[in-house]
C-alpha cells in the first residue's frame, strides 16, 4: 500500500480573528461615544439655525454613522498603506502576498465605507433642512435635493471615491498601481473636511488647513496600526520578512503622525475657543478629553519604540499585539469623541459677529495693498508654508549627508532651491497670500509667482539627483525603499506622458484659459479649498513644463538644446494674449465675488482686473527670460564638458577618428584599399583598423585614382603632419 505524507496543517487565522474581533469592539465603542455625547451634549445644528427638529433617528444616527464612515474610512487607507509602502513587492513589481492579502482586507473595508457614506446622504440633507429622514428618502426628492445642500453633496463624493477605492482594491495586483491607489484613498477625507464646520466663520482658513492635516495623519497612524496589527497576527512564510519591512518604517511614520495630530489638533481647538472658555463648557471638556487621550497614545508609542518595535521587527510580535490592542481602542474611542466634537457648537465667547470679508475669506484686511503691507503683513499658511520649510529643511539634510560623505553639490542649485522654496512661501504667507483671495490683480501676481517663478527655481536645484545621490539604495537583498520608489515614479509611463513636450505645453498654457474664461474660476472663488486646489495645480503644471527644459534631473523625455529653447517661444505668445485678453475684457472675472466683498479700495473690479491683466502680461516674461538664460548657460557647459570629454578620450588613446582618416588617404596614395575602423568593443584602441571593401576598377583592372589633391594630402601626411604651434598637430 502506497505511503501518504500527511497534509501539512492549515495556518492558524485564530490571531486574525482576534484582532478584526478587537477592531469592532473598538468600533462599537466609537459609535456609542459619538451618538451618546451628541445627545447627552444636547447639540442641536438644525435649532441653533432656527429649524425643526429632524427627529431622534437623524440626532442619533447621523454621529452614529459618520463614526462608522470614518473608522472604515482609516481602515481602508491604513490597508492600502501597507500594500503600498510598508511591505516589499516582488522583485517582478507584483504585489508579495502581504500586500495582496491587505487590499483583499481593504476591499471589505472599503465597502464599508461606501455604505455609511452613502447613508450620510439622505442623514445629512435631514440635519440640514430640520426634516424626518423617512420624508426624504424618495429617489426624486433626493436627487432634486443633492446638488443642493453642501453636506449631501461631498458624501456624495465621498462614496464615490470609497467605490473608486472599493474596485481598486479588486483589481489592483502591481506595486504601481497600489501606490496610485494610495493616493485615491488619500482623497477621502477632503470633501467632509474642508466643507464642515471649520470651514466657516472667522479664520476658517486656519481651522480648515489645521484639520485637514489632522485627519490626514491620524488617518495613516489608526490605519497604519491595524494594519500592521493584522500583519503580525498572519500566517505563513512571508510575515516574518514582511515584519521585518513594517514595523520599523511604520514606528517613524507614526511619529511624525502624532507630532503632526498634536500640532494641528491645538491650532484648531485655539481658533475655535479661547484657553479661558476651555473649563466650563461642553465643548471646553470634550477638547480636553480629547488631549487626555493623545497624550495616552503617545505615551504608549513611547513604550511600543522601547519594548515592542524591535522584537516585532525580529519575528516576535507578542508586545506589539498587546500593546497595539490597548491602542487600537483608544484611538477608535477617540474617533468617537471627535464626531461628537464635531456636533458641538463653540462656547460663545461674546465677540463681535465677523465681517463679510470675514466669513468670505476667514480674515480681515487692514487696508489697501501698500507695498508695506504686502511684504510684512503676514498670515502663515499652513499647507503651503509649512510645505516650503519642509522642504527645505529637507534639501539642507540631503546636501548635508553628502558633504559628510565627502562628496560635493554644487552650491548654485542650493541656492537655486532655498530661493524656490523662499519664493513659495511668500507668495502663500505674506500679504502676497493674504490678499490674494480679495483682490484679482495680487491673486493673478501670486499665481504667475507659483505657476512660473517657483517651479523654475525649485527645478534648477536639482531634487531628484540630490535624493538619490543622499538616500541609500536597497540592494539586492533589501526591499525596495524612498530610493527606489522615486525612480519608478520618475520612470513612469504616467510621468512621461505628462513631460511630453505637447502635453506639458497645453497644461501649461491651457490651465489659464481654461480656468479664467470659464464657469471654473467664479465657482471657485468663494471657497477656501479650491483656492488651495489652483495653488497646487499651477505648481504642479509649471513643474511639469520646465523640468524637461531647465532641469537637470533626469527625466522620462530629454530634449536636444533647440527643442528646448522652442519650447518655451512656443509659449510666449500665449501667455502674452492672455494677459491682453484679461485687460481688454469688458466683462469682470468672478465680478460677483469681488463685489461682495465690498473693498473701500477697490470701486472698480474691473479696473483691478485691468491691472491684474498687465500683472500677467509683463511678470510672466520675466521668467521666461530666466529660462532663456539657464538655457544658454546650461547649453554652452554642455559643449564645454564635450570638449573636455572629447580631450581625455584623446589624451588616454590618441585621436582615434584622425588616425583613421590619415591612414586612409594613405592607402589611397599607395593605391591600396583603405583601412576603417572597426566597429566592435576594440575600435577605440588606436591603429585598430580592417581594410574596406575592395576600391572600384577600370576595364584594365586597375584601380580607379583618387582626385590629385586626396593624393596629395595622403603623400603630406605620409611623410608626417607638421606639427602646429602649441603642441597640436595638424590632422
Amino acid at each position: 500500500m502506497a505511503h501518504v505524507e500527511p497534509a501539512s496543517p492549515q495556518p492558524s487565522t485564530r490571531p486574525a480573528v482576534e484582532v478584526a474581533g478587537l477592531v469592532g469592539v473598538g468600533a462599537m465603542i466609537a459609535v456609542l461615544v459619538a451618538a451618546g455625547l451628541t445627545a447627552l451634549s444636547g447639540a442641536r445644528p438644525a435649532a441653533a439655525l432656527g429649524l425643526p427638529d429632524p427627529g431622534t433617528l437623524t440626532i442619533v444616527g447621523l454621529p452614529a454613522m459618520r463614526a462608522v464612515s470614518e473608522i472604515c474610512m482609516v481602515l481602508t487607507i491604513g490597508a492600502v498603506l501597507l500594500a503600498a509602502f510598508l511591505v516589499p513587492p516582488q522583485r517582478s513589481g507584483y504585489l508579495d502576498v502581504a500586500g495582496y492579502r491587505a487590499l483583499r482586507a481593504a476591499s471589505w473595508t472599503a465597502a464599508g465605507w461606501t455604505a455609511a457614506a452613502a447613508l450620510m446622504v439622505p442623514l445629512s440633507m435631514a440635519d440640514a433642512l430640520g426634516r424626518p429622514v423617512d420624508q426624504l428618502l424618495d429617489p426624486a426628492t433626493m436627487l432634486d435635493l443633492l446638488p443642493r445642500l453642501e453636506p449631501a453633496t461631498t458624501w456624495a463624493v465621498t462614496a464615490l471615491v470609497a467605490v473608486l477605492v472599493l474596485v481598486g482594491c479588486r483589481t489592483v495586483l502591481t506595486w504601481g498601481w497600489t501606490a496610485v491607489l494610495f493616493g485615491i484613498a488619500l482623497l477621502g477625507p477632503l470633501p467632509v473636511t474642508f466643507t464642515g464646520h471649520s470651514s466657516t466663520g472667522g479664520a476658517h482658513d486656519v481651522a480648515s488647513d489645521s484639520l485637514v492635516l489632522h485627519v490626514l495623519a491620524a488617518s495613516l497612524w489608526v490605519g497604519g496600526l491595524v494594519a500592521v496589527l493584522l500583519l503580525a497576527a498572519a500566517r505563513g512564510p512571508d510575515r516574518l520578512e514582511a515584519l521585518a519591512t513594517a514595523v520599523p518604517r511604520y514606528s517613524r511614520l507614526a511619529l511624525a503622525c502624532w507630532l503632526v495630530v498634536a500640532a494641528t489638533g491645538v491650532i484648531n481647538a485655539l481658533v475655535r475657543i479661547p484657553l479661558g472658555a476651555l473649563v466650563g463648557s461642553t465643548y471646553g471638556t470634550l477638547v480636553l478629553v480629547k488631549a487626555g487621550a493623545l497624550l495616552g497614545l503617545g505615551l504608549l508609542g513611547v513604550l511600543h519604540r522601547r519594548s515592542s518595535v524591535a522584537p516585532a521587527a525580529r519575528g516576535e510580535p507578542g508586545a506589539l499585539m498587546r500593546l497595539g490592542g490597548v491602542e487600537v481602542l483608544l484611538m477608535l474611542a477617540t474617533i468617537g469623541l471627535a464626531v461628537a466634537l464635531g456636533r458641538t457648537a463653540p462656547p460663545d465667547t461674546g465677540a463681535a459677529p465677523p465681517s463679510r470679508v470675514e466669513v468670505v475669506i476667514g480674515y480681515d484686511l487692514a487696508g489697501p495693498p501698500t507695498f508695506a503691507r504686502l511684504a510684512l503683513d503676514w498670515r502663515f499658511d499652513l499647507v503651503f508654508g509649512t510645505a516650503a520649510l519642509v522642504l527645505a529643511a529637507a534639501y539642507l539634510l540631503g546636501v548635508r549627508r553628502l558633504h559628510r560623505r565627502g562628496d560635493r553639490w554644487v552650491t548654485g542649485r542650493t541656492v537655486a532651491w532655498l530661493t524656490g522654496c523662499a519664493a513659495l512661501l511668500l507668495a502663500t504667507s505674506s500679504g502676497l497670500g493674504r490678499y490674494g483671495p480679495a483682490m484679482f490683480s495680487v491673486h493673478m501676481g501670486q499665481h504667475m509667482i507659483l505657476g512660473m517663478l517657483v517651479p523654475i527655481l525649485l527645478v534648477l536645484g536639482a531634487p531628484v539627483t540630490l535624493a538619490l545621490r543622499a538616500l541609500p539604495p536597497a540592494g539586492r537583498t533589501r526591499p525596495p525603499g524612498p530610493r527606489e520608489w522615486l525612480l519608478a515614479a520618475v520612470h513612469s509611463p504616467v510621468a512621461r506622458l505628462l513631460t511630453h513636450p505637447l502635453v506639458a505645453l497645453v497644461l501649461f498654457v491651457g490651465s489659464y484659459y481654461a480656468l479664467y474664461f470659464s464657469a471654473l474660476f467664479p465657482a471657485a472663488l468663494p471657497e477656501h479649498w479650491a483656492h488651495k486646489v489652483m495653488n497646487l495645480h499651477f505648481l504642479l503644471v509649471g513643474a511639469l513644463f520646465f523640468w524637461p527644459i531647465v532641469g537637470v534631473d533626469p527625466a522620462p523625455r530629454r530634449l536636444p538644446p533647440a527643442a528646448r529653447m522652442g519650447l518655451v517661444f512656443a509659449s510666449v505668445p500665449f501667455h502674452a494674449f492672455f494677459g491682453v485678453a484679461v485687460m481688454s475684457g469688458n466683462t469682470a472675472l468672478g465680478g460677483d465675488y469681488y463685489r461682495s466683498l465690498a473693498l473701500p479700495w477697490v470701486p472698480d473690479v474691473l479696473a483691478d482686473q485691468r491691472l491684474g491683466g498687465g500683472l500677467a502680461w509683463a511678470a510672466g516674461e520675466i521668467p521666461l527670460l530666466i529660462v532663456v538664460i539657464a538655457l544658454l548657460i546650461q547649453w554652452s557647459r554642455q559643449d564645454e564638458r564635450s570638449a573636455r570629454r572629447a580631450d581625455r578620450q584623446a589624451d588616454l588613446h590618441g585621436d582615434v577618428d584622425r588616425e583613421a582618416y590619415n591612414a586612409m588617404l594613405r592607402r589611397l596614395a599607395t593605391g591600396g584599399p583603405p583601412l576603417v575602423a572597426h566597429s566592435d568593443e576594440n575600435a577605440h584602441e588606436p591603429g585598430h583598423t580592417k581594410e574596406a571593401p575592395p576600391v572600384r576598377r577600370n576595364e584594365t583592372g586597375s584601380p580607379l585614382k583618387a582626385s590629385s589633391d586626396a593624393v596629395s594630402a595622403g603623400r603630406r601626411d605620409a611623410e608626417g603632419p607638421p606639427e602646429a604651434s602649441g603642441g597640436a598637430r595638424d590632422a
